[in-house]
């Protein structure tokens, strides 16, 4: 069990590593487009160019007093011929922010594979579900992050949240090995309950929906800014619409809101089985509660109050952060009936 132990280490290790590499991948990404403009832009210049081109033809055709057939084709050629120059520039950029956009994401996808097999080789090693600890809950939850990840870039087509989250899961990759890492050890007494196991799969998920979802809600602030400006540039031209970004955001939180609920349910009916009581306003469970009206005020205002846009987006990040300070800053400054695993 050791070596299964030393192996998911190193497998977790691989993994943070290549999101960093995968992290590094998708800056390039980014900074290749960093002086693209918006297609529209774009079009703008070139068509601008054309017909400086063709002016300046005319007016030199006309100072000769000379209209042949040939010459009078000159002035569209060299607009052309600009347009191509133009074109072919835009086209060697794009090919490379391309190539660095799939590299990232191939690299991603190893990492996925790298860190679901240190899970489960925690899991082997310590006879149980690797979530008796912060630690293993970190690891997991960067696991479905990453899965969550890979799949709506290839299935939905939304490799464009590639930086910020190689950014979030090599963080906590690395904030988990560091200062979170425990040895393999027993389930104390008060997590053998199925209901821990439940609870903590719902919260899982939930979790790993509620950090793309504010990723988005994010992109969406700086979008909508660049549109209100009138200055899409950069990677932001490659992005969907604000009003696009700020409706993904809302069904990823649609879908993860019910899931959190059904966490916080199941912890009540875990708490009921450890210690007797289905609520005890551990701190634990306060913030647990805190964020969960947090995003019940999300929906709330989205469904009823007709909240979108900035509003919106802005509890949605509130919400984010409600939640990992639940999970670590609780955890880290509060003692409680959940301080069980310590760090």
């Amino acid at each position: 069990m050791e070596n299964l132990s030393a192996w998911s280490d190193l497998a977790v290790i691989t993994a943070m590593v290549l999101f960093i590499v995968a992290l590094i991948c998708h800056a390039a990404e980014w900074g290749s487009a960093r002086t693209v403009a918006s297609r529209a832009t774009r079009e703008t210049r070139v068509s601008t160019a054309q017909r400086r081109q063709r002016s300046l033809a005319s007016v030199g055709a006309a100072s000769q007093g000379t209209s042949t057939d040939t010459e009078a084709d000159s002035p569209d050629d060299s607009g052309d011929s600009v347009a191509d120059a133009a074109e072919e520039g835009l086209s060697a950029r794009e090919r490379r922010i391309e190539m660095a956009g799939r590299l990232g994401l191939n690299i991603s996808v190893i990492a996925t594979m790298s860190v679901v097999l240190g899970v489960v080789l925690r899991g082997i090693a310590a006879g149980r579900a690797p979530w008796g600890n912060m630690y293993e809950y970190t690891i997991s939850a960067v696991a479905v992050i990453a899965i969550a990840h890979v799949v709506m870039a290839y299935v939905f087509k939304m490799r464009w949240q590639g930086l910020p989250v190689s950014l979030i899961l090599s963080l906590s990759l690395g904030l988990a090995y560091t200062a979170l890492y425990v040895d393999v050890a027993p389930l104390v007494p008060a997590l053998t309950s199925p209901w821990f196991v439940i609870h903590i799969a719902g919260a899982t998920v939930a979790g790993a929906a509620f950090n793309v979802g504010a990723v988005a809600s994010i992109l969406y602030l700086i979008r909508s800014n660049m549109e209100r400006r009138e200055k899409v540039s950069g990677y932001f031209t490659r992005m969907p619409s604000a009003e696009k970004l700020d409706a993904i955001s809302y069904r990823i939180h649609a879908f993860a809101f019910p899931l959190w609920t059904f966490a916080v349910a199941a912890g009540a009916v875990w708490a009921q089985a450890a210690w007797g009581r289905f609520w005890g306003w551990d701190p634990k469970e306060t913030f647990a509660l805190v964020t969960w009206v947090i995003y019940a005020c999300y929906m709330h205002a989205r469904l009823t109050a007709g909240w979108k846009g900035k509003r919106a987006a802005i509890i949605a990040i509130i919400g984010l952060v409600s939640f990992w300070f639940n999970f670590y800053g609780v955890n880290l400054i509060f003692d409680g009936l959940h301080s069980y695993a310590g760090i």
